[in-house]
């Protein structure tokens, strides 16, 4: 919360399109990484592909028959020419458009249980998958071709939601036993390892966002607090014993008393640096660090809240990766949003 006197103008966040077309709940939503489409998937087992077309929002494409069951989250490659798809029926779907249309050329199969996310890496090489079965999988890719590099076993209940560093090979995945793991290849044997475990949250960690720089995070949970980690490297560290040229991550700032209910996904906008929350509650939140924060006590005001954004729980928020102030949202409601933040 904010201590700090400086003043911070308030926004207004305007509802530009409601997107319908999925059956049931929509889980999750991404946007192309030039932000000229968006992806959307849900509760119907199908990817929906939206473009505006002079100003007003259309289905494009329509992916099915990739899962047999509920499409938890999508995944647009870096290159855009990709989307992997992470389901409930346990498998991972890669869909290509080589030919035009996106077909599904590939199934990585191996979790035990539901699929809960899918990242991929910054250089398109790499590819996440996390599920209830506890476990973070890292598959490479080259070719066309997916093989599974590592499984890690580091969290002890079901994995939420992995998210790859924008720039370097690092991964961050969040989940139910309260904490987030951080892991990176070790050099040596070639091995995926749990460098780092963040924990101050004191119930699930349902998602999980880098700044633009990766040495930030913003998580959320179902104890209702936003919370923001920072990476402490040999340089930059005041008071913090940092051994073997290692780094270590602290929480330096919690976000308390906005949220009402669990908190479900979390964004921090890599052109702007504001951060938007989706919540059980129905609500839209974005928040921004004040301009005289401290980076090692930085303060965060929310800046712009939308009461019933959706009609239930707000499932995904994600800014526009190109396009200053555009954000969409997927909810239990069925609908997709497309928003403009106006400062």
């Amino acid at each position: 919360m904010s201590n700090s006197s400086y003043k911070i103008t308030m926004g207004s966040l305007e509802l530009k399109q409601n997107l319908s077309g999925h059956r049931g709940r929509v889980w999750s939503i991404c946007w192309h990484p030039k932000g000229i489409c968006l992806a959307s998937c849900g509760e119907d087992k199908t990817i929906r592909i939206w473009q505006a077309t002079n100003s007003n929002w259309i289905t494009t494409m329509i992916l099915t028959e990739g899962h047999t069951r509920t499409i938890r989250e999508i995944a647009w490659s870096p290159c855009g020419n990709y989307i992997a798809s992470a389901s409930f029926d346990a498998t991972t779907a890669i869909w290509d458009r080589r030919s035009g249309e996106f077909e599904c050329n590939a199934t990585l199969e191996g979790h035990e249980n539901e699929v809960k996310s899918v990242s991929w890496s910054s250089s398109g090489h790499l590819l996440a998958t996390c599920s209830r079965d506890k476990s973070v999988w890292i598959w490479e890719t080259k070719d066309d071709e997916y093989e599974c590099a590592s499984v890690i076993n580091a969290h002890t209940q079901d994995v939420k939601k992995v998210r790859w560093h924008p720039n370097e090979d690092i991964l961050a995945s969040a989940s139910y036993d309260n904490t987030v793991k951080i892991y990176k290849e070790d050099m040596i044997d070639s091995d995926w390892t749990c460098i780092h475990t963040l924990t101050s949250h004191t119930s699930t960690v349902w998602s999980l966002s880098f700044d633009k720089t990766g040495e930030r995070i913003v998580t959320v949970s179902d104890d209702k607090t936003v919370k923001i980690w920072q990476e402490y490297k040999s340089g930059n560290t005041i008071g913090i014993s940092i051994t073997n040229n290692d780094s270590v991550w602290k929480c330096v700032c919690t976000l308390s008393g906005y949220h009402t209910r669990t908190i479900y996904d979390v964004d921090w906008c890599k052109i702007t640096g504001l951060i938007v929350t989706a919540c059980g509650d129905d609500i839209i939140r974005i928040f921004k660090e004040e301009s005289d924060s401290d980076i090692h006590e930085p303060t965060f005001s929310m800046i712009c809240s939308v009461n019933n954004a959706h009609t239930q729980d707000v499932n995904s928020a994600q800014w526009n990766p190109a396009i200053v102030g555009q954000l969409a949202s997927a909810s239990d409601d069925g609908l997709v949003k497309i928003w403009f933040y106006n400062e």
